[in-house]
């Protein structure tokens, strides 16, 4: 069963993150209190644990996964067989609009980074809010609907 392992957000572009244990999703602000999360196609931004895991295997480094970025962290879900599907994360649901692409910032964490997030969709992936609600660490996450 896929899970959602962690909750992140920062107020601005290079802040800090900020990691929950559970938060308010919103079709206008995506995460609450994360500054990308206005209504489009980046509202709300997903990594893998696996990806992750990957990527900084291969770049022989070890760093917590909010180096990324990214908003959510899960587990057990392949993204990159998952390009326009729907997932419900506890009661939201978010469209997967696109890959999200590794930064410049991955290569400045950590050098080959960046080379090692670049395969198969281990950036993460892209969302826009189709259903507002609550969300905890430990919510179940499926995929509900395909291309």
């Amino acid at each position: 069963m896929a899970q959602l392992l962690g909750i992140a957000t920062r107020a601005k572009k290079r802040a800090e993150m900020q990691l929950l244990q559970s938060a308010q999703v919103s079709l206008e602000n995506g995460v609450a209190n994360d500054f990308r999360g206005k209504p489009g196609k980046r509202q709300v931004t997903i990594l893998t644990q696996e990806g992750w895991q990957t990527a900084c295997t291969e770049a022989g480094v070890e760093l917590p996964w909010s180096e990324r970025r990214a908003n959510l962290l899960i587990a057990g879900l392949d993204l990159e067989a998952c390009g326009g599907a729907v997932i419900r994360i506890g009661a939201v649901k978010l469209l997967i609009t696109r890959e999200t692409d590794p930064c410049q910032r991955m290569e400045e964490a950590h050098p080959g980074l960046y080379e090692g997030m670049a395969k198969h969709w281990r950036g993460g992936v892209c969302c826009q809010v189709l259903e507002a609600g609550q969300i905890a660490v430990g919510d179940k996450v499926e995929l509900i609907s395909g291309q």
